[in-house]
């Protein structure tokens, strides 16, 4: 088995609701996602003749996602009230809501699913929280 691996970061505020501790205030992460590709053969033919893929296409991919969320607030749909909502657009803060808690599990599985979509064959993604705290998904 091959594999390669490639990872970006992003800066982003998030808080967890209904948690009790520290984190159910409003804090900042620079948030570091590992995306791990899989593959039995490498490419045979073509531009791409001996690679798994193109990292430059692994590298897009990481940074359009990972840029989607840079320096924005995130927060789970339906965690805020709507005047609230309503008030940080008012400001025009960057917001991105989410279907999910926003934690690094969640975050893993999200990114994962994502990468699929551009048709990678994923092995793994982690995404640390801080330098210090991650979480994987794989299937």
């Amino acid at each position: 088995m091959y594999y390669l691996t490639a990872e970006a970061s992003f800066d982003g505020a998030h808080f967890l609701s209904g948690y009790e501790g520290k984190c159910s205030n409003l804090h900042g992460h620079r948030w570091r996602v590992i995306l791990k590709i899989k593959a039995n053969e490498l490419q045979a033919e073509g531009q791409q003749r001996g690679m798994v893929v193109d990292f430059g296409d692994v590298k897009n991919a990481l940074k359009k996602e990972t840029d989607f969320f840079d320096h924005s607030f995130i927060y789970e749909e339906g965690s805020l009230k709507e005047t609230t909502v309503a008030a940080l657009k008012d400001e025009d803060f960057l917001m991105r809501v989410v279907p999910f808690r926003p934690t690094a599990e969640n975050f893993s599985k999200y990114f994962y699913e994502k990468f699929e979509e551009y048709g990678f064959e994923v092995a793994e993604v982690t995404v640390y929280e801080t330098p210090n705290n991650c979480a994987s998904y794989s299937k």
